[in-house]
């Protein structure tokens, strides 16, 4: 049986003037928690939790028979930890996308993003 490899790869940002574009004063939140589902092409459904490491990069990987591997996912922020930075942003509910990547390849889903409840006098 041969064996497929499949990864993904995503970040967490905190968007501080919640303008919705990356800036100097953005910065990526550590310890962030998102969830990825994916469906394997036998029809079994896989859950995966993943954090984000210092650079605010989370990565779900797993190695399978390729008769099982990933034919679609949904990855979705589950929660940021940070106070001050833990209100969703707009279009950062959920992600799908198709999975078509031969073994060793990974897929990059854009960031998703937290604002602040408030922003900074700075932004303004």
């Amino acid at each position: 049986v041969k064996s497929w490899t499949g990864e993904i790869h995503g970040r967490v940002v905190c968007d501080v003037c919640a303008d919705s574009s990356i800036g100097p004063e953005d910065h990526v939140l550590e310890g962030a928690e998102v969830a990825v589902l994916c469906i394997t092409k036998s029809g079994e459904v896989v859950n995966y939790q993943a954090f984000t490491n210092s650079k605010g990069i989370y990565t779900v990987a797993e190695t399978m028979p390729e008769s099982e591997r990933w034919d679609a996912c949904l990855a979705r922020p589950i929660s940021s930890f940070h106070d001050h930075c833990n209100h969703l942003g707009n279009g950062s509910t959920g992600i799908k996308f198709t999975y078509n990547h031969p073994s060793g390849h990974f897929h990059v889903i854009r960031p998703f993003v937290y604002r602040p409840s408030t922003a900074p006098t700075y932004c303004i």
